[in-house]
């Protein structure tokens, strides 16, 4: 008969390997609470309200699925803006108000004479002629296929400037299809403007680059979304094509007060506008002076490497005994 003997290492032993574990373990909790907050922040410290790749399905809330839906193959969203048809495609976000940037990627395959692509940042109406509402638009009108920054306030006021001449006193400009564009819109609160930027997305060429005046500060908005909600054109039109990498974010706080920092207002490339009705007034900008707190994830990490120096040490007594 085959005997089997047991061998049980002395508790030396046994205390080491438990060390070596909790150091292993530790260890790895440490760099988790350091590594996860940071995934959660952009590199500079932005905060995002909300960000997507359209990598997996983002579960975006719809009343036209036919038209409007993720695409896995792509890796995209697509969708099919129609007028009158009040369809539409959200998200929610949370956003308590102040400055803030909404950013995406643009490919528009077709979008007929009358039809118009939004992507707007509102309220629960999603609607195009009520507020709180920003929306990006790329339209097709007697002018060609021109971009256009459209708002409406919480207090009803509607504004709006396209890239065509005769909008912004400066040369229409133009997109075109099959064409990848990245789209900014920026809310500076501090002077109460909002700018759309439009770049090439492969070469980061400019494209057009305008702003309004919001006279008001700009408040209320959760939902990010496409759609025709508040369009009452001709019907069997079509804006086709897909978006991707959506991203809302808030600026990182500033701790530092510039003196005589003046404003910087956008213009369409190689174009300085002329003082027009439309042009907001240029006054200081004024920045926040609060210091920023240490992350609870510092404090957390700096814990466990505590914990992990201590077992090191507890391990070490242990060898030379």
């Amino acid at each position: 008969m085959q005997r089997y003997t047991w061998f049980y290492p002395p508790n030396g032993e046994i205390s080491m390997k438990i060390c070596s574990t909790l150091i292993i373990v530790t260890t790895m909790a440490a760099l988790l609470l350091v590594v996860c907050p940071i995934q959660a922040q952009s590199g500079d410290g932005q905060k995002i309200l909300y960000q997507t790749a359209f990598s997996t399905d983002p579960h975006w809330t719809t009343n036209n699925p036919r038209s409007d839906y993720w695409d896995p193959n792509m890796g995209m969203y697509h969708f099919g803006i129609e007028p009158s048809t009040g369809n539409y495609a959200w998200v929610p976000v949370e956003y308590d108000g102040g400055s803030f940037t909404l950013e995406y990627d643009l490919i528009l395959e077709q979008v007929d004479d009358g039809a118009t692509f939004r992507l707007g940042f509102s309220g629960n109406e999603m609607d195009r002629g009520k507020g709180p509402n920003v929306i990006t638009e790329f339209t097709t009108t007697k002018y060609g296929r021109i971009m256009q920054l459209h708002m409406v306030n919480q207090n009803a006021k509607l504004m709006d400037v396209t890239s065509e001449s005769s909008s912004y006193n400066g040369p229409t400009v133009t997109y075109g299809l099959n064409t990848t564009y990245h789209v900014m819109v920026i809310y500076d609160d501090n002077i109460k403007t909002l700018t759309e930027r439009v770049t090439e997305k492969t070469t980061g060429k400019p494209v057009w680059s305008y702003y309004l005046n919001t006279l008001d500060p700009l408040k209320f908005m959760n939902r990010i979304y496409i759609g025709s909600v508040g369009d009452y054109g001709v019907t069997n039109k079509y804006a086709v094509g897909y978006i991707d990498n959506v991203r809302l974010y808030t600026p990182a706080p500033v701790t530092e007060t510039p003196t005589n920092a003046v404003s910087q207002q956008p213009t369409s490339p190689l174009y300085t506008p002329h003082p027009t009705t439309r042009k907001p007034t240029t006054v200081p900008t004024t920045f926040p002076t609060s210091t920023p707190k240490s992350s609870p994830s510092i404090v957390f990490a700096c814990a466990a490497l505590g914990i992990v120096s201590a077992a090191a040490g507890m391990s070490k007594m242990r060898k030379n005994r």
